[in-house]
């Protein structure tokens, strides 16, 4: 679990690729920290597990479900990342909820400055819309953002000068890919709706009517 609150810019040292796969090996100093074996790390928002680390680098294995669904598959070495360790119980929650588990590689419509910020247009898969909301939460490329403005295929988010600053997001340009993780409360929310209206179809609402004719109206 993560909050979307990037920790440090890495960069790829190498890289291996398979058919559909490939392993990362990235430059980093923060996240190194207390680093062990197996744990986790966010790289641009996708969950990843540390297979092998140094002083100054860590290795990861993305796998083909990550590697197709995710940008990681178009990385090449050099290219700067987001990352973030996971969130330790007792931390504060400055972000949103972020599981690391990308729900689709959209693309940035347009980049528009206004005043301090920098007006991100994205857009994506429209069956990722019911998951969106203005002034709900959105993850890009592990950035915990909020949306400001949404529509059928697209959605914007404002980015304050420091979240420009410490992100690859400043370096994103139009038609460039982005990965995207809509808010995990939400898809709950819409799962438990979508088998409620099935486990309830056909049958009649209860209303005055009903509650009159089991005796618990005169």
């Amino acid at each position: 679990m993560f909050t979307g609150l990037v920790e440090e810019l890495g960069k790829i040292r190498a890289l291996a690729r398979g058919a559909h796969s490939i392993r990362l090996t990235i430059a980093a100093q923060k996240v190194l920290q207390d680093v062990k074996l197996g744990d986790s790390i966010a790289v641009d928002g996708a969950c990843l597990t540390v297979v092998e680390f140094s002083a100054a680098s860590f290795t990861v294995d993305v796998m083909p479900e990550t590697f197709d669904r995710t940008t990681l598959s178009m990385k090449k070495a050099g290219d700067a990342v987001n990352l973030e360790r996971t969130l330790r119980v007792g931390d504060r929650l400055g972000g949103h909820i972020v599981s690391g588990h990308v729900d689709a590689v959209a693309t940035l419509v347009s980049v528009t400055p206004r005043d301090n910020a920098n007006i991100l247009r994205v857009q994506l898969p429209q069956h990722l819309a019911p998951f969106l909301i203005p002034q709900g939460s959105v993850a890009v490329d592990g950035v915990s953002l909020t949306v400001v403005d949404c529509g059928d295929d697209w959605f914007e988010v404002s980015l304050i000068p420091h979240t420009w600053d410490v992100t690859v997001l400043s370096g994103k340009r139009a038609g460039d890919k982005v990965n995207v993780e809509t808010d995990v409360l939400g898809k709950y929310i819409l799962r438990m709706a979508e088998i409620k209206s099935r486990d309830t179809a056909g049958k009649k609402p209860i209303g005055a009517d009903f509650l009159a004719q089991h005796g618990f109206l005169d």
